[in-house]
């Protein structure tokens, strides 16, 4: 089946390429992409500050949604003709892509697939790290950094379907109350203010069981201070920077754990046991209307550095997705 797909030649030089894709594995399918999801991990694959692993695709993308149209012998969960939002491992800026049957999820006809192709990436990275390394349980509370993001904006709802309680922030009075209007209970303005005091004023201060972290740097002490006491605090993302400064008295004195994350480094089995978890917890409340993605713009697949610099200017509230099949 012949393909394009989008190669980086430089930091700043998208090219549109073709090849021909090979048959399927046994626990694979090919899906005829017509979306796929941009993540910030695809601008930094792009600059070199984020290499694939090496056993994944050098074409980026992590997220794709389409139709099956070619699947593996021991494939029994997809069959071909279905609509489906999967995982990819790499090779997603495609019109084509070979995704693991166990890193699908099926489409109903309610979810467009630009709507499923906003979904499997920030699935996976809420449940793996608020729910699995985060241990959240019903009735505690969460903040969800960064609440006008792909990640943040399906967070909130996640939380709220499992029983506890979201809190967020954002960076303008108009974003925290379309973050509100997403089911947070409070949003505090990092744009105004102390991000601290806006939650002790709120009356959250040490009342936070898990926190979700995308930006790092200068964040993480009001993380430490924040949390309650056993609180879990998980970092994935550096906008703010790389290196934290915090009081290790905090720490301690408070039984936190601190960790991280980076889904890309997630091996193959743990990544389908996180999707056996969304199929039983989280897919029926999609289904029935109670999270659904939400969606800024789509841009063609040969506007792709386009796509990227919108998401860098931070523009953007919600998913950016790409526009896959090509004429």
């Amino acid at each position: 089946m012949q393909r394009h797909f989008i190669e980086f030649t430089t930091p700043d030089t998208a090219v549109m390429m073709t090849d021909t894709l090979t048959t399927p594995a046994k626990n694979e399918v090919i899906i005829n992409v017509h979306h796929s999801g941009v993540n910030r991990a695809d601008l930094l694959q792009r600059l070199g500050l984020y290499p694939p692993p090496t056993d994944a695709s050098p074409i980026p993308g992590l997220e794709v949604a389409g139709e099956v149209v070619a699947i593996g012998e021991a494939v029994t969960y997809c069959s071909i003709g279905d609509r489906v939002c999967a995982l990819a491992h790499g090779g997603g800026y495609a019109s084509a892509a070979i995704v693991r049957e166990d890193h699908c999820l099926l489409l109903p006809d309610t979810l467009s697939s630009e709507q499923g192709a906003a979904l499997p990436e920030a699935l996976l990275t809420v449940w793996y790290n608020v729910f699995e390394r985060g241990l959240l349980a019903r009735n505690e509370t969460a903040l969800i950094h960064g609440g006008s993001s792909g990640i943040g904006s399906l967070g909130i709802q996640m939380v709220r379907a499992m029983g506890a309680t979201a809190l967020s922030t954002a960076g303008s009075q108009e974003r925290c109350a379309a973050v509100t209007d997403l089911g947070a209970e409070f949003v505090a303005n990092h744009s105004e203010g102390n991000l601290l005091e806006q939650f002790k004023e709120a009356g959250y201060a040490e009342q936070i069981n898990v926190i979700l972290d995308i930006a790092g740097g200068d964040i993480m002490q009001a993380n430490l201070e924040l949390a309650a006491p056993d609180g879990r605090i998980v970092c994935i993302g550096v906008m703010r920077g790389m290196q934290s400064e915090i009081n290790l008295a905090t720490l301690f004195m408070k039984r936190l754990t601190l960790t991280g994350s980076t889904l890309r480094r997630l091996d193959t089995a743990s990544r389908a046991a996180c999707f056996q978890a969304i199929r039983a917890h989280i897919w029926p409340e999609v289904l029935a209307g109670n999270i659904l993605p939400v969606i800024d713009s789509s841009f063609p697949l040969a506007d792709v550095l386009a796509a990227h610099e919108y998401m860098r200017s931070g523009r953007h509230f919600g998913k950016l997705l790409l526009e896959c099949q090509v004429s």
